[in-house]
């Protein structure tokens, strides 16, 4: 590797970094201040109910994903993947900037959660395409043999966008007072989008394409179809990818945006106490991305992808244990989930760009992910909320994480064939039928 070589490496993934933060850290927002939220955008009827409404609304923000994932997959492979990037933090920064001027239930009465809702659409339309359009992007660029180790880049701003929000909520909800916090304070995460965002569509603006997609434009070989075509030739990789993402999406969102909630609406820790936790966690998942991600590159995509699956069906239900014995234990039980999920994520990430062949990558990766993320990654929160509050056990929510994972772990087990040595430039033709191996 020559040291111009490592030069545009390096621009490459803080380009990707930052665009993926700027994603993540909106839609951090929303869960940090989901609890405001539900008091500030619905009658003050039930708080349960309320609450229940809110995370509606989240994963309402997820119907949309499906659209954003056809859109920006598309767009991806046939104009190019710096393009699709571009686009994609514009929408979300300027759709997250809206909610923090939205007005609320009280002025507009019921206008105002109607509205919240279209502007979740419009983020989930934005991250559609972003995860899996940041990961082809990096991952194309990445030497063989390090694919893994590059495309770590894209959790591990994951989990510090994470960390940054509920840093900023620990910070309003510790510092305002309850009436600062629900007159202006929940707003100021959602603002911060705006300069966000600029930063990140500028350094986006200023990276070329991947080799691989510049490759394909020289070649004439850009596919017109690439939807079509990734359904019509890739329906194996599709499926493999959908059956093991669901476990990487339900724990993601249980870690991350339920969590908090979770800890101050049914263990009764204060919001702050819930904010610090949810931070502790996510600086977990995010040092942890790294070594996940070195022994990816080791030991390859499939045994780390089973152990992650495994620890699933087997940790749930300690960790939900610890997290109700104590504010210490609370911080254990979730970094234990984060690193976990860290496991799975920094797998997931190099696999499902190698999975698919150039032409349809970016199309083809995103409709196995976002599908996943849209039926059960956006109605974690909800279920998890409801079957508390059905069953009447603070543990419920673990039950179900084991469930989702047994089903992951049988997808991995018998569908899933190491990707870690396939080629990046490979044609339609010589795609491999996502199978054991």
């Amino acid at each position: 590797m020559t040291p111009q070589d490592s030069a545009v490496r390096r621009k490459v993934s803080l380009a990707s970094a930052i665009g993926n933060f700027v994603e993540w850290f909106d839609s951090a927002a929303y869960a940090v201040m989901s609890a405001t939220i539900a008091a500030l955008f619905f009658p003050d009827y039930d708080k349960t109910a309320a609450l229940l409404a809110t995370w509606a609304i989240f994963a309402g923000g997820f119907v949309a994903r499906p659209l954003g994932a056809a859109f920006f997959g598309r767009y991806g492979d046939r104009l190019g993947r710096n393009r699709m990037l571009a686009l994609t933090v514009l929408t979300m920064s300027g759709a997250t900037f809206l909610i923090g001027i939205l007005p609320t239930y009280a002025s507009w009465g019921m206008a105002a959660p109607i509205l919240l809702f279209l502007l979740r659409c419009a983020q989930g339309f934005s991250t559609g395409g972003e995860y899996t359009g940041a990961s082809a992007f990096i991952v194309e660029y990445a030497p063989d043999g390090r694919r893994a180790r590059f495309a770590a880049a894209v959790p591990v701003t994951v989990g510090l966008a994470s960390v940054a929000g509920s840093g900023v909520g620990f910070l309003i909800t510790s510092t305002l007072t309850a009436e600062a916090l629900q007159s202006w304070g929940w707003r100021v995460p959602f603002l911060l989008a705006a300069p966000l965002g600029v930063i990140g569509l500028y350094l986006r603006s200023k990276v070329e394409d991947t080799p691989v997609f510049r490759s394909l434009e020289q070649q004439d070989e850009v596919e017109p179809a690439p939807l079509r075509e990734a359904v019509r030739r890739c329906g194996r990789q599709i499926a493999t990818l959908f059956g093991y993402s669901i476990t990487n999406a339900v724990g993601y969102y249980l870690m991350s945006s339920y969590m908090i909630a979770y800890m101050s609406e049914e263990l009764g820790y204060t919001k702050s106490e819930s904010q610090l936790t949810n931070v502790v966690s996510m600086l977990a998942y995010s040092v942890a991305c790294v070594f996940a991600a070195m022994a990816s590159d080791r030991f390859g995509r499939r045994p780390m992808l089973i152990a992650a699956c495994a620890g699933f069906v087997l940790l749930p239900l300690p960790a939900f244990w610890l997290m109700g014995s104590g504010l210490a234990g609370a911080m254990l039980g979730t970094s234990l989930l984060a690193m976990l999920v860290s496991v799975i994520g920094t797998s997931n990430v190099p696999a499902l760009v190698e999975m698919f062949p150039a032409k349809v990558r970016a199309s083809g990766s995103a409709i196995g992910y976002t599908a996943a993320y849209v039926l059960f990654g956006g109605t974690a929160p909800f279920v998890a909320t409801g079957l508390v509050s059905a069953s009447g056990s603070a543990i419920a929510p673990a039950f179900y994480m084991v469930a989702i994972a047994a089903v992951s772990l049988v997808v991995v087990l018998t569908s899933f064939k190491e990707t870690r040595g396939l080629r990046l430039d490979r044609g339609v033709d010589a795609a491999v039928p996502a199978t054991r191996g």
